[in-house]
């Protein structure tokens, strides 16, 4: 029996997912959870065997826990469904050494043969994501910055910023003004979207 974690934070297709699933004779959702926390949390007491998990959650996206997983070097087999193609974060999954990536617009019956496939060791990848393999764009964003701009993403003013970073309201201008000059943008709120739309935040 697969023993599968589900994390997701859309109820309904939680439960659409938990449904499906569950008609397989080899497949069992053991717990069904709501953010990336709750679903960490949960793989360290019960280690399943398959843990498939969106990216965008709350406390920590579907990447932290991929990361979080490997760092801890827990058996747990790791299948991100997600609606991002977006080569930065299909790249980060990589680098989190996940077992499969799929998108949520593939059919149930292509999910439910990855989850038996990486059971058995493969890696599996969406076909439509196969080409974004191959077009890695390399973050021109240090560490400070990417710092800076999670910040202000989350609507953080550069007075909140200086304060949680410890740094000066003009170093944080200026962390804010290369950012702004190496994405091509505007502003610093286009240069928080561009960055995280590419999944380098």
């Amino acid at each position: 029996m697969i023993r599968v974690l589900l994390a997701e934070d859309q109820q309904m297709l939680r439960g659409a997912l938990t449904s499906l699933l569950s008609f397989e004779p080899d497949i069992e959702v053991i717990a069904e959870v709501s953010d990336g926390q709750k679903a960490w949390d949960y793989i360290q007491q019960e280690l399943p065997d398959v843990c498939l998990v969106d990216i965008e959650m709350p406390h920590l996206s579907g990447l932290e826990l991929a990361e979080k997983i490997k760092v801890a070097n827990l058996p747990c087999k790791v299948m991100i469904v997600t609606t991002f193609a977006r080569p930065g974060y299909l790249q980060k999954a990589m680098d989190c050494e996940v077992h499969g990536y799929l998108l949520k617009d593939e059919p149930i019956d292509y999910l439910i043969a990855t989850i038996r496939k990486i059971m058995q060791g493969e890696k599996v990848v969406s076909k439509d994501l196969a080409a974004t393999l191959f077009m890695k764009e390399q973050n021109p964003l240090n560490e400070r910055e990417i710092a800076v701009l999670q910040l202000v993403k989350v609507g953080l003013t550069t007075n909140e910023i200086s304060k949680q970073l410890f740094l000066t309201k003009g170093t944080i201008r200026n962390y804010l003004s290369t950012s702004i000059q190496k994405l091509q943008v505007e502003s610093r709120q286009q240069a928080a979207q561009v960055a995280s739309e590419k999944g380098w935040l």
